[in-house]
């Protein structure tokens, strides 16, 4: 078995959708980034790619690489998880937290699962999304930014 962590942070902006584990959630910003900034799923393929043995999702997806401009972070799961498979492993587990002020996200974290599991190809119960506040401490608690850990084992 391998253990991996994944840690992203996005700040939140105008003019752009909020995308969390692949899912459309109605704010009055989104998360500013090359890709969707799917801070969520950018945690989680770092939480693989460390588990893996593998660098980490900048060196395999840049933000200077136009063909990444505005991709669905799920999109780039999937690359993750074939990576993954030709190397033999497969996920026993994910657990994620999400850091954010607001949005409340407990009405969309049942999606979340769903979106992840699938891509993963795993039951939705080895799939965990949490979110907390920070109380209005950090940039997270200020509204500024949204923050995500995420754990997986991954199984040979």
């Amino acid at each position: 078995m391998r253990i991996g962590h994944g840690y992203d942070v996005h700040r939140l902006t105008e003019g752009r959708k909020l995308i969390l584990g692949g899912v459309d959630i109605p704010f009055e910003r989104g998360l500013d980034g090359h890709s969707d900034a799917d801070v969520l799923v950018h945690a989680l393929m770092d939480a693989l790619l460390g588990a893996a043995g593998e660098r980490d999702i900048g060196a395999l997806f840049p933000d200077t690489d136009p063909r990444y401009e505005g991709i669905s972070s799920m999109r780039l799961l999937q690359e993750v998880m074939r990576l993954l498979r030709e190397k033999n492993l497969r996920v026993g587990n994910a657990d994620v937290t999400v850091l954010a002020q607001r949005p409340k996200l407990k009405d969309y974290i049942p999606q979340m699962r769903e979106n992840l599991a699938r891509v993963m190809d795993v039951p939705a119960d080895r799939v965990n999304v949490k979110a907390t506040t920070e109380e209005g401490l950090g940039f997270t608690g200020a509204g500024e930014g949204i923050a995500c850990h995420a754990v997986c084992l991954l199984e040979e």
